[in-house]
């Protein structure tokens, strides 16, 4: 080898060398064992279904930093940020959260490996829409889910969704939400199908049993929307009863059928509009209610105000409504008898309901004719707050035995 190759050579050794010394070192960032994405996601989305957004977003945050390619941790962040922006009254901050959250989306899917990863951006997909109610939202968590239930997933590398069923669980709750209530039920019920006492189970089940009394509840009759609306409420108030007995049982027009001279009608009215009702959503129905003086809807003395107020949001319990119900039954059958039709009973069917409550006539009045149910355990339940489904099926019923169409 003469001198001048043997220069060439020792000069790109060099060369080697020199390169390999400045070149910039791949660092890993999380090294200790629990500290990874995987861990990350998984502990950003148990806090997430315990509604701690900014604990679940942080947890996101630190899988992102570990692996930036890591997509489940964007489809987190999809929905911490949609449900961020669910609760934002300001109209030009949730749009720009909006924005956000489909971004995060879009980066999950990008960055999709997997069919594993493919299923978690697509329950983010169905969750985030679900939360946001953007244009064509229900249509775009059907596709996710059409799309879903095609998937090869292996389910033991879910890491928080352990199976495949979680896609009807929170596609039923998207149809909950857009007040598809058979649709609804058929998706729980597709849960409860698929895997006994899985990770959805227990939370399928009791979505199940709400949707199959709402879906009860509305058959053979027509609800409006205010009355769906009501419908999934765990709990309702004195306003929502109010509305659900002007808008759904039609007590105005029916009552008013009940009095022979026009006149009387017109000149029938609130005595007062009580200052909490004065913005109230349902103000009209309230006024409406207070005008035909429906015991038990009453306006309430209020000690802090001095003044009588209708109080629309206390929630409704079950012994109130049996007495609200009677009275309805009263002035729509006009016998007066209903009202005394128990006293003087000595014993009471029902454990926790006395003879000497102030409920106990209503309460048996409701249950004698199948408007109002007890519980298996054989107890009323007095003191229980009343749920949308359960408050339009006693609207049915009623409305069955009054022949009311």
């Amino acid at each position: 080898m003469n001198r001048r190759m043997s220069v060439l050579l020792l000069a790109g050794i060099l060369a080697v060398v020199f390169a390999s010394g400045c070149a910039k070192k791949e660092i890993a960032r999380c090294t200790t064992p629990e500290d990874n994405p995987q861990h990350h996601y998984l502990m950003g989305m148990k806090a997430l279904e315990d509604g701690k957004l900014d604990v679940a977003e942080g947890k996101f945050d630190r899988a992102v930093y570990c692996d930036e390619k890591f997509s489940p941790a964007y489809s987190g962040l999809a929905i911490v940020t949609a449900e961020k922006a669910k609760k934002q009254p300001d109209v030009s901050f949730k749009k720009v959260e909006t924005e956000r959250a489909v971004d995060y989306l879009k980066k999950a899917k990008k960055l999709s490996k997997t069919d594993e990863d493919r299923f978690d951006y697509l329950m983010a997909t169905i969750r985030v829409y679900t939360a946001l109610k953007s244009k064509d939202w229900l249509e775009k968590a059907e596709d996710a889910l059409n799309e879903g239930n095609k998937l090869k997933v292996d389910e033991r590398r879910l890491i928080y969704y352990q199976g495949k069923e979680a896609i009807n669980y929170f596609m039923g709750v998207a149809y909950l939400e857009a007040l598809e209530f058979q649709k609804a039920r058929d998706s729980f019920a597709d849960v409860l199908n698929a895997k006994r006492e899985g990770k959805w189970h227990e939370k399928a089940d009791k979505a199940w049993k709400k949707t199959d009394k709402i879906v009860r509840a509305m058959a053979g009759i027509t609800v409006g929307d205010v009355g769906k609306k009501i419908a999934i409420k765990d709990t309702i108030t004195r306003g929502d009863l109010a509305a659900l007995l002007i808008d759904e049982l039609k007590i105005d027009k029916l009552f008013a059928g009940r009095i022979p001279v026009q006149y009387q009608i017109e000149k029938m009215k609130a005595e007062f509009i009580p200052a909490d009702v004065l913005n109230h959503q349902f103000k009209d129905e309230i006024l409406t209610i207070m005008k035909w003086k429906i015991r038990g809807l009453e306006p309430k003395y209020d000690e802090t105000t001095k003044a009588y107020l209708f109080k629309p949001i206390d929630v409704v319990k079950r012994g109130e409504m049996a007495f609200i119900l009677e009275d309805v039954l009263i002035k729509l059958t006009g016998d007066e008898k209903i009202a005394t039709a128990y006293f003087g009973h000595e014993k009471s069917p029902f454990p926790d309901v006395r003879p000497t409550s102030p409920f106990y006539n209503a309460v048996m009045n409701m249950t004698s004719r199948g408007i109002m149910e007890g519980e298996l355990s054989g107890e009323f339940r007095a003191d229980a707050t009343v749920d949308g489904a359960e408050a339009l099926l006693a609207m049915r019923v009623l409305r069955q035995k009054m022949n009311i169409y």
